[in-house]
């Protein structure tokens, strides 16, 4: 089965510049229907604020997810960057669970010019995003990091981390922003041939890599095979960049998503543990 965050449509030229989804989503994506409720983890609001927000960005106002600790100040941030499938309940869930830990967490709905992927099946969800600049997504979270640090959040403790279509832009984000203390990366794609608004995949920035990143893979991921990340982390280490991988020999992609049939808790469990780590050492905690 192919990697749900691989594109192979090529997009026509970006020109829209306007936001056309003014608010972001409820539940689930459509495309990942039905949830696994037996395994779903959801994290309640008490001690947060928690919800809609909107971030200034070009072309208009971007809907985000927010969630920190009520009236906290001066909080480690962290940009968290959605699946494939948009901002929707899981990505709102890991915000929740920054923020119980004393994160600024914000997800901004990174499709939002291009269109709503909620209601849309795997093949629409493919055009809408192939639509989505590099560019414009470095962009939108640069944005995201000064509201939050206008909103409760410390500016020198920045971190970021994204699944799937965001595993790729995390480490495309660490190359990007040198303000960024730290990233993790979970399975995020890796290498690949570039269209004209994703030019280039992690392996073509290796050198421009600014800030520690861990990677985590799957085994069993069909569609990002574990010699390209070995290849990647060898291009990594040959340049002199702080990166660290862990592969889980057993698990398929997306293996954190805890509302879908490919989540393996202890593995997601771990991930998570080491993620924690992985920012409390680098600074961000």
């Amino acid at each position: 089965m192919r990697d749900p965050d691989f594109i192979n449509f090529q997009p026509t030229k970006f020109n829209r510049r306007e936001f056309v989804m003014t608010t972001l989503a409820t539940g689930f994506a459509a495309a990942v229907q039905p949830v696994s409720a037996q395994t779903q983890i959801t994290t309640d609001t008490a001690g947060l604020t928690a919800g809609e927000v909107k971030i200034p960005a070009k072309g208009g106002d971007m809907p985000a997810y927010r969630a920190m600790p009520a009236n906290g100040k001066n909080l480690p941030t962290v940009l968290v960057v959605q699946e494939i499938f948009g901002v929707h309940e899981h990505i709102k869930d890991v915000c929740r669970r920054f923020a119980k830990l004393g994160y600024l967490a914000i997800a901004p709905e990174l499709y939002a010019r291009q269109g709503d992927v909620a209601g849309k099946g795997m093949d629409d969800i493919r055009k809408v995003v192939a639509q989505v600049p590099d560019a414009q997504v470095m962009g939108d979270l640069d944005d995201s990091a000064a509201w939050a640090a206008k909103n409760g959040g410390d500016p020198n403790k920045l971190a970021i981390t994204g699944f799937c279509w965001g595993g790729r832009i995390t480490w495309l984000y660490a190359a990007h922003n040198p303000k960024l203390k730290a990233g993790v990366a979970w399975y995020g794609r890796v290498e690949g041939a570039g269209t004209e608004l994703q030019p280039k995949n992690p392996m073509d920035v290796v050198t421009s890599i600014n800030a520690p990143v861990l990677g985590l893979y799957g085994g069993q991921d069909a569609g990002i095979p574990v010699e390209g990340v070995m290849k990647f982390k060898a291009a990594l280490a040959a340049a002199g960049k702080k990166a660290e991988f862990v592969v889980y020999p057993d698990s398929p992609h997306a293996f954190h998503a805890d509302y879908r049939p490919s989540y393996r808790e202890k593995d997601a469990k771990d991930g998570w543990s080491k993620l924690l780590a992985w920012f409390k050492q680098n600074g961000v905690a």
